[in-house]
């Protein structure tokens, strides 16, 4: 039996997952985290992203997160997000309109009234729930 560990994803509103993982790959500030049981302990921001979530019987969960925070012990992970969704509870084509919305955001240099950190931040979100939709559809799951 392979060792597993403990994850938690939450967020203000709600508890999204709790259950025993293999192991959890999330977007750190500084890149991808691979997490593995008995990694060592630490503390980070977590941009934009996808979680992916391998379970005991090898099944995947992916879910989408704006941004948070991750919390790793040895044997549990806590994701303390701001906003989260499982990938099939995203709207695609939402998440399309959204990413072309920000890119003519970007576009505007001439305008003045353009928030680019908000629209880079929105480009992002944008981008990480399209790659967490196709990360879900290469699984042969449909969202």
């Amino acid at each position: 039996m392979a060792e597993t560990m403990h994850l938690d994803i939450v967020s203000a509103e709600k508890s999204i997952f709790s259950g025993i993982i293999e192991h959890v790959i999330v977007s750190g500030q500084e890149g991808e985290l691979g997490i593995y049981p008995g990694h060592t302990a630490l503390l980070t921001g977590v941009r934009p992203g996808e979680i992916m979530a391998t379970l005991q019987e090898g099944k995947v969960e992916i879910f989408y997160i704006s941004g948070g925070i991750l919390e790793v012990q040895p044997t549990i992970v806590t994701v303390l997000a701001d906003t989260i969704l499982r990938a099939d509870d995203i709207d695609e084509a939402a998440a399309l309109e959204a990413q072309e919305r920000a890119k003519k955001l970007l576009a505007d240099k001439a305008s003045e009234k353009v928030d680019y950190q908000k629209a880079i931040l929105q480009l992002e979100q944008a981008e990480a729930q399209i790659r967490a939709i196709k990360n879900l559809q290469k699984l042969g799951r449909k969202n």
